[in-house]
């Protein structure tokens, strides 16, 4: 996965969770080629994990970014 094609869907999702489009920063996990790093930014900031590798679906990111918004 691209990090462009992480961006559109994170920003996305966070807007369906209501969090606006908040300013976004997205980066590679050094130690492992399929995980992410998306760093939320605005009033309330928050820090996802997200692992998408070149065969993981845009479902499969939207669905970690509920999963750890909600459990946040």
């Amino acid at each position: 996965m691209q990090t462009q094609d992480l961006e559109r869907i994170a920003k996305a999702a966070l807007r369906e969770l209501g969090a606006g489009d908040p300013p976004l920063v997205i980066t590679p996990d050094g130690k492992q080629t399929d995980r992410w790093r998306v760093e939320v930014g605005g009033s309330d900031p928050l820090t996802l994990d997200i692992r998408a590798g070149s065969g993981t679906t845009p479902h499969s990111v939207r669905e970690q970014i509920f999963n750890q918004f909600a459990a946040r």
